[in-house]
């Protein structure tokens, strides 16, 4: 069976107009833009995952990882269409091995993310994978994280920018190419 020739690695309307905006969630005044009607989509998910596939096919990508638990979904067919393995980064208290650890602030508080010691070879090229990158506070600790482990970032792939927010521009002056399908403005 054959596969469609490489899509563009332009951001897409065709993957914008498959994401769900659910106003008021998680509480007023937030519209949380909801993936799961563009994964359920198969033309939708094939187009994402290609997409993505198509703008790093040629960085020799060795490891692509996914922070938890939506960069798990697009981290690992994304890892599997580079020929690249997969390593999950993750909340604290879920990964069973020995694990590193990166702190990271939140609006009101800290929170931590973890990643198995053995998960990278240090020098082996990383992609780091999420739905969305908002204020970038999540992507700068799993980027630091994978730096601890020796790995060396390629780039950030998201699905969804929220450029109001300046996650992309934070993560940009840390010198990593940081890459979205669509953009929300405004929120």
């Amino acid at each position: 069976m054959s596969r469609p020739s490489s899509p563009s690695t332009q951001p897409s309307p065709a993957i914008r107009s498959l994401i769900r905006t659910i106003p008021d969630f998680p509480k007023p005044g937030i519209q949380f833009r909801d993936v799961t009607t563009l994964l359920r989509d198969p033309e939708g998910l094939r187009l994402t995952i290609d997409t993505l596939a198509a703008r790093f096919r040629h960085q020799g990508i060795t490891k692509v990882a996914g922070i938890e638990s939506r960069g798990f979904i697009a981290g690992a067919a994304l890892a599997y269409q580079l020929g690249a393995g997969f390593v999950l980064v993750r909340k604290p208290g879920k990964l069973p091995g020995a694990t590193l650890s990166q702190a990271y602030q939140l609006e009101y508080g800290e929170d931590r993310l973890e990643l198995h010691v053995d998960a990278l070879v240090p020098g082996e090229r990383v992609l780091l994978v999420d739905d969305l990158i908002a204020t970038g506070g999540t992507a700068e600790a799993a980027a630091s994280l994978l730096g601890k482990a020796g790995g060396v970032i390629v780039g950030a792939a998201f699905i969804i920018d929220l450029p109001a927010l300046g996650g992309r521009r934070r993560l940009e002056a840390l010198g990593l190419d940081v890459f979205a399908l669509c953009a929300f403005e405004g929120d």
